[in-house]
């Protein structure tokens, strides 16, 4: 398929070598992988392929620049996160464009990515110059306390292919913020976007030696021996459970400083006393943003039975009316899945559940023609031992239950390993309480299908992760806390 000349011109003006240290360069050898675009099937580019001695050459870099990055003033750090956020919103169309072609989100989408990736740099300028500690005295009076924080130091950053600006930007923040160096590995689908995120904090003023990103089709070959080596003292994750597992065993041989942002199974639950027009459409944002490849997007469907045949026809009917195409289209709303692996992973789920007994209100289908197309389908009288009630589904399918109970919506919900985020329609103050204090999740989305934030502490529970991102607490996870004892008082 040909490319418009915006096209080009948006992936041609990224810079595909890898960032060490502050510097642009080629992979050790030379090699590079294929950037494809998910709604084609085809390459965009080629980009710089790192593997060890890149990766070593970046730990060089970081562990070199770690003291005097740290010793700059806060307030100066939060300047260039500021200068970048103004960067990020005055190209938003450019890296909007960008990003719908190397993960095929819709553009609409897209744009409302930049905007929010943009806001974690607004809000870790402004945390820069809150970082403090405190002073007391001791209980018998005879000493002083002084607590001070200083930056952890060297941060391995690992961020995933589905929010691929967002998830840089929301560990990128709080690293400069706090004054720690940085080695970044984005995910091999889209590292278009992080590369065009390091060259927007190079002219952003962030000096070299600072952060270095390294596209890799070798993740393991590269950040392992990194983990293992000593000089880096943080590892930031966001991904599956099942490599967040592996890079903790990693990171216990040097006693790393983790936050882990895993895997996600959100029960979303709508109780007989909802407004259902507002359950429809929380649902709609909670199951379809991003088309449906976000860790916090509604997996389970738990309805009342007052209700739930009226939620399913409204809920198809919503669905099946949405515009699946090529992201970069007008009135396009639902995208290509990022590649094969995760469409024949949909369609395995929902012929799992199929067969089961669910019926099928809507979709269940791929969508014909070239790219990784599904259908958005809904699921109804979907049995809680299907396969999708205990896997991210990462697809646009919702699979609808009935409950009769708010005990029995309850056991449901927190019938899993995860404990991410879940979601609550109900208009009794009281049962909203009480059921939000129960689910064992970090987040929950009460009357709202969105929960996402850069000024909210994101993360979860469980299976689901360690530490949080965002908020107040987000720049605590790349700081150690330091207690002088004053004596002779």
């Amino acid at each position: 398929m040909a490319q418009h000349s915006d096209e080009v011109k948006a992936v041609e003006q990224v810079d595909k070598r890898l960032m060490v240290g502050g510097r642009w360069r080629d992979a050790s050898g030379g090699a590079t992988f294929a950037v494809e675009d998910p709604s084609t099937g085809e390459a965009l580019c080629r980009v710089a392929d790192a593997g060890r001695d890149d990766a070593f050459a970046a730990l060089d870099a970081a562990a070199g620049a770690q003291a005097s990055w740290a010793a700059v003033a806060p307030r100066e750090r939060g300047e260039v996160l500021r200068r970048a956020f103004e960067i990020l919103m005055e190209r938003q169309e450019e890296l909007a464009l960008l990003m719908t072609l190397e993960m095929g989100k819709p553009l609409a989408e897209a744009r409302g990515e930049i905007a929010y990736a943009a806001e974690f740099l607004r809000w870790f300028s402004e945390e820069a110059v809150r970082v403090s500690g405190g002073y007391a005295t001791s209980p018998d009076g005879k000493s002083r306390f002084l607590i001070m924080k200083r930056p952890v130091g060297p941060s391995m950053l690992i961020t995933p292919w589905n929010f691929p600006m967002a998830m840089g930007t929301r560990k990128i923040g709080p690293a400069v913020a706090a004054g720690c160096t940085m080695v970044l590995k984005p995910a091999q689908q889209t590292p278009l976007c992080a590369l065009a995120l390091a060259g927007i904090l190079e002219e952003a003023g962030l000096p070299e030696g600072v952060l270095s990103v390294l596209p890799t089709t070798d993740p393991g070959g590269v950040t392992e021996p990194l983990l293992r080596d000593g000089r880096i003292r943080k590892v930031s994750f966001t991904g599956s459970t099942g490599v967040g597992r592996a890079l903790l065993e990693q990171s216990a041989e040097q006693v790393l400083r983790t936050s882990m942002e895993l895997g996600g199974n959100a029960p979303f639950l709508v109780f007989g006393d909802a407004d259902l027009d507002a359950a429809v459409e929380g649902a709609m944002q909670a199951k379809m943003r991003n088309i449906g490849e976000a860790c916090t997007a509604a997996n389970r469907f738990y309805v009342h039975e007052s209700v739930a045949a009226e939620f399913s026809r409204r809920l198809g009917e919503r669905m099946g009316a949405l515009t699946v195409g090529r992201g970069t289209e007008d009135g396009v709303q639902v995208g290509p899945l990022i590649d094969s692996r995760a469409r024949e992973k949909v369609q395995r789920l929902v012929d799992d559940a199929v067969d089961r007994g669910a019926r099928v209100v809507v979709g269940g289908g791929e969508a014909e023609g070239p790219g990784y197309f599904y259908r958005p389908t809904v699921l109804e009288n979907v049995s809680q031992d299907s396969d999708m009630y205990s896997t991210e589904i990462f697809g646009p399918v919702a699979p609808v239950s009935v409950f009769s109970t708010d005990e029995e919506a309850l056991s449901a919900a927190n019938d899993t390993e995860y404990g991410l985020v879940s979601y609550v329609y109900t208009s009794d103050v009281k049962r909203a309480l009480r059921v939000s204090e129960a689910l064992e999740t970090g987040m929950v989305g009460l009357n709202q299908g969105i929960v996402s934030n850069p000024a909210a502490p994101f993360g979860g529970v469980k299976h689901s992760g360690l530490g949080r991102e965002g908020g107040t607490v987000g720049i605590e996870e790349f700081l150690d806390t330091k207690y002088v004892g004053i004596g002779g008082i």
